[in-house]
């Protein structure tokens, strides 16, 4: 496991195209960018619901429909395996990443008890600052769930969970949390069913009550359980939509 620090859960790139054809030949992208944009189609669509477990992506479909050649197709799927987007099998080829019951136990079992280290830690040496950000944190978080698509919302709910590991002032405790987040992230978007939130609001907001009045212990509980009642939400079935790839991938 990475013990790299993050401020928020990662996405493997930070622009997205919905054209799926090459630019002009006075436009092409440099093979950087275009891997950027292959990895962040790949994981708003896998976030979105739209690309499911166990999907199939070629890399001579990803060359077609991106316009690239094939190194900059395999760098990319490289990169989202590292991230744990997808899975690389010798005989397959990329498919998005199936975690296991076993893999999810195991990955919220890991941050449950990483949290409830971390909480007091973040108690000890939160300022009145410190709490101010976190409830303009918080309000961003709750007019993204009114105003937002999933991936947005997802992202800002992690990442006051990442804010919290952050104020524990131990970068090695924070950068295996940012991982867990992230992962625990990916299998929230690949396996809960559509319309549940990806975290409750609610109890953010009472953590941060319960950390700002000094009960710890409570805080630490009401995480515990918000984790516990995250993963219990999870499917580990989904049908299998009747879509092309480039569909998937929001291109079509």
């Amino acid at each position: 496991m990475s013990t790299k620090s993050a401020a928020k859960p990662r996405s493997p790139a930070s622009a997205r195209s919905k054209s799926a054809k090459p630019a002009a030949d006075d436009d092409v992208l440099p093979d950087a960018d275009m891997e950027r944009r292959i990895c962040e189609a790949v994981y708003e669509s896998v976030m979105s619901q739209r690309l499911t477990p166990g999907t199939k992506l070629p890399e001579a479909a990803i060359c077609e429909l991106f316009g690239v050649s094939r190194s900059v197709a395999r760098k990319a799927l490289q990169r989202l395996a590292h991230e744990h987007v997808v899975d690389l099998h010798h005989n397959r080829g990329a498919v998005v990443a199936e975690p296991t019951p076993e893999d999810t136990r195991q990955i919220f079992q890991a941050r449950r008890a990483l949290e409830a280290a971390l909480l007091p830690l973040a108690a000890a040496r939160a300022t009145r600052a410190d709490y101010a950000s976190l409830r303009r944190q918080l309000r961003d978080e709750h007019a993204l769930l009114h105003r937002a698509g999933q991936p947005a919302w997802a992202r800002q709910a992690s990442a006051f969970h990442v804010r919290l590991g952050e104020l524990s002032g131990n970068t090695i405790l924070h950068g295996y949390l940012a991982e867990l987040v992230s992962r625990c992230s990916l299998i929230v978007a690949l396996y809960e069913p559509p319309g549940n939130a990806a975290c409750e609001h609610g109890e953010h907001v009472l953590i941060v009550d319960m950390l700002e009045r000094g009960d710890v212990a409570e805080a630490v509980r009401i995480n515990d359980n918000h984790l516990a009642d995250l993963e219990r939400r999870i499917s580990l079935e989904r049908p299998q939509p009747a879509q092309t790839l480039a569909q998937m991938l929001g291109l079509a």
